[in-house]
C-alpha cells in the first residue's frame, strides 16, 4: 500500500512558469534561443535557471512546455519538450477602431487581444486626434496581453488606413457592424443573428462626420447597430461591443 504521506510529484510545467510568444515555429526537441528584452525578463526578472520550465507559444502550432538548457546574461536557451495545447480557434472577428490618444488606444489594443479578436485594423477618420501608430509598441502591447491571459494566438495588427480606403477595399463576404451614434438595431440583437466573418467599426472621440457616416452606410456589407442610450468613449465602445460580440456570436457561447 502506498504511503499516503509521501510527497506528490509536482505538476510540470508549474502554473507559475513564465509565458512568452516567440517567432520561431516550435516542435518537439526544437531549440529556441531567447535574446534581448525577453532574455532580460527570463534571466533578471524571473531568475530562471537550468532545468526550469518556460511556456512558449509560436502563434502557429500552439503552446509548448520548454526546459531551460542554459541561462546567461544575454541569452537563454530553451528546448521544447511537450505540446500543451494546439493554437486556439479564433472567431473571424476584426476590430476596426478609430485611432485614439496613445494611452486610450493602448487600452483598446490590450483588451482586443484579451477578448480574442482575430485582427485589429486601426482607422484614421477626420475627427481623430491621432493619425499615427508605433507598430512595434502596438505589437508589444498585443503580445503582452496575450501572454497575461494565456492565449495561444495573437491578433493580426494591420497598418492604420483612412476610412475611405478601408471601405473601398472591404471584402465582399465580411459584415461590417457600424456603431452608429444615430442609432440602429440593438447590438445584441444583431450579433445574436449573425453568422460568418464580421468586423466592428468604432468612431473617434468626436464621432463620425456626416460624409463619413453616409459613406459607411453606402457600403452594402454595413449593418448599423446601437450600443445603447449613452454616448460611450471610443475605447469603451470598442471594448464593450467586442465583449458583447464574443458572448453572442464568438467563442464564449
Amino acid at each position: 500500500m502506498a504511503d499516503q504521506h509521501s510527497p506528490k510529484t509536482p505538476a510540470w510545467p508549474p502554473k507559475s512558469a513564465p509565458r512568452l510568444f516567440v517567432t520561431q515555429e516550435l516542435g518537439e526537441g526544437a531549440q529556441v534561443t531567447i535574446e534581448g528584452a525577453q532574455a532580460h525578463y527570463l534571466g533578471r526578472v524571473m531568475r530562471v535557471s537550468v532545468g526550469d520550465a518556460v511556456i512558449l507559444c509560436d502563434d502557429v502550432t500552439g503552446e509548448w512546455a520548454t526546459r531551460v538548457e542554459s541561462a546567461g546574461k544575454r541569452e537563454v536557451v530553451l528546448v521544447a519538450e511537450q505540446m500543451l495545447r494546439p493554437r486556439e480557434q479564433v472567431p473571424d472577428f476584426w476590430l476596426c477602431p478609430a485611432l485614439l490618444k496613445k494611452d486610450r488606444f493602448d487600452t483598446v489594443l490590450e483588451k482586443a487581444s484579451e477578448l480574442g479578436a482575430a485582427k485589429v485594423q486601426p482607422v484614421i477618420m477626420r475627427r481623430c486626434v491621432a493619425d499615427k501608430l508605433n507598430p512595434e509598441r502596438a505589437r508589444t502591447i498585443l503580445v503582452e496581453a496575450a501572454e497575461q491571459c494565456a492565449r495561444t494566438a495573437l491578433p493580426e495588427l494591420a497598418a492604420p488606413v483612412k476610412l475611405d480606403a478601408l471601405l473601398r477595399d472591404w471584402p465582399a463576404e465580411r459584415t461590417l457592424f457600424f456603431a452608429d451614434e444615430m442609432g440602429g438595431p440593438p447590438a445584441a440583437e444583431a450579433f445574436q443573428k449573425h453568422q460568418g466573418p464580421a468586423a466592428l467599426l468604432i468612431g473617434p472621440e468626436g464621432g463620425f462626420d456626416e460624409a463619413e457616416r453616409a459613406a459607411v452606410l453606402a457600403l452594402p456589407q454595413t449593418r448599423p447597430i446601437s450600443l445603447g442610450p449613452r454616448i460611450l468613449r471610443g475605447e469603451t465602445a470598442a471594448i464593450a461591443a467586442s465583449a458583447l460580440f464574443m458572448g453572442l456570436a464568438g467563442d464564449w457561447t
